[in-house]
């Protein structure tokens, strides 16, 4: 058997044991917490383990389909672990203690795979320290967590001041390494061309989405499951994210999810605005509660909706995709020229100025063939 056989097969083992770990963590969880945490996290830890089986398979070299499969069986194992407590099984208590202090590894692993994407290597040797900062904060930051007094499930309390040190200089480095690790991220961004740069597009609009949404929905995480599908969605989006840019999947589609992502959110914001004003506005003019006020601003708000998606479409095509906007006007204009053209050499010369303008090849040749007679 050779080395690149055993290689290729280590993923899908590590996936097999993410998969059997989360599916006992399910029987020991079920009935015993919310449905949705046990939900999220073994999708999560699956998701995770199935990402990097594929990374890890076809492009072992990469460092990243490999933390990835890592993480899938840690986040498997810990809640597991934490599950034995549920029906006092040995251990169980040490697994909660151990997820109380867990969270600060995933961090730095997420921070670990801005630093290393898309390539699975740092940008340069000068990039080595922050792996050091990396490991330094977490040597500090999870045993302070972990010999933290204030919680009140922790089987080993330390009450004294060099632990609460320890955990604060461990987050302090852990900060310091995730900024390092975007501005490893914008460098690359600024630097690459071509298929790196859509890889780092397509990494940098899933990690956009989870901060605004983790930001907006935390406080309100426990007060719907709406809100915790979101957060989940968001998160789980990450990872699917990194390893479709690894494996270089339709990435020509990312331009296209970015434009819908920022007129549909757009067109959002403004409608859900125009309908809180106008039945305000009409509730003055009318009567507080007046049903009349809500259906009125219901039709206007769908009257609002196709002219104020074609607005703001174009808006967002010419201050984002300026390329595309010009392209589309070019071609307007064009139609517009040739339309009661009826000399073909001055037809000839409008169609490759227009192909030249629009698609910017090398060259640009216009054959006709001759009609039969």
């Amino acid at each position: 058997m050779s080395a690149a056989f055993r290689t290729n097969r280590v993923p899908w083992i590590l996936l097999g044991l993410t998969v059997a770990l989360v599916a006992m963590m399910v029987a020991l969880s079920a009935g015993h917490e919310p449905v949705w945490d046990t939900v999220f996290y073994g999708l999560l830890a699956l998701t995770l383990a199935i990402t990097g089986a594929f990374v890890a398979s076809r492009q072992p070299a990469n460092a990243i389909g490999w933390l990835f499969c890592a993480l899938g069986v840690w986040g498997g194992l810990v809640e597991t672990w934490e599950a034995f407590a549920y029906h006092s099984l040995p251990t169980g208590e040490a697994g909660t203690w151990v997820i109380g202090w867990s969270w600060i590894l995933d961090g730095a692993a997420y921070i670990a795979l801005f630093l290393l994407f898309p390539t699975g290597r740092l940008l340069g040797p000068r990039w080595r320290p922050v792996v050091w900062l990396l490991v330094a904060a977490c040597a500090l930051a999870m045993p302070g967590q972990a010999l933290n007094a204030d919680n009140p499930e922790n089987p080993l309390p330390v009450d004294a001041l060099a632990v609460e040190i320890m955990f604060a200089t461990g987050m302090a480095l852990l900060i310091a390494a995730a900024l390092a690790a975007f501005a490893s991220l914008a460098i690359r961004f600024r630097r690459a061309e071509g298929i790196e740069r859509l890889q780092l597009k397509q990494l940098v609009f899933a990690a956009a989405l989870v901060i605004p949404t983790w930001a907006v929905a935390v406080p309100f995480y426990y007060e719907s499951v709406v809100v915790q599908a979101a957060v989940g969605l968001a998160l789980l989006g990450l990872p699917v994210a990194a390893g479709l840019a690894i494996l270089r999947y339709r990435l020509y589609d990312i331009d296209v999810v970015i434009n819908r992502a920022l007129v549909y959110s757009a067109l959002t914001v403004t409608l859900a605005a125009a309908y809180i004003g106008s039945v305000l506005l009409l509730q003055l003019i009318l009567s507080p509660g007046s049903d009349l006020a809500i259906a009125g601003s219901t039709l206007a708000v769908a009257a609002l909706f196709h002219p104020l998606r074609t607005r703001i479409q174009a808006l967002v095509d010419r201050r984002f995709f300026r390329s595309r906007y010009d392209a589309v006007h070019t071609i307007e204009a064009f139609s517009a020229r040739v339309r009661d053209e009826v000399e073909l050499s001055a037809l000839a010369d409008e169609l490759r100025g227009t192909v030249a303008d629009t698609m910017q090849p090398a060259h640009v040749s216009l054959w006709l063939r001759e009609a039969r007679r």
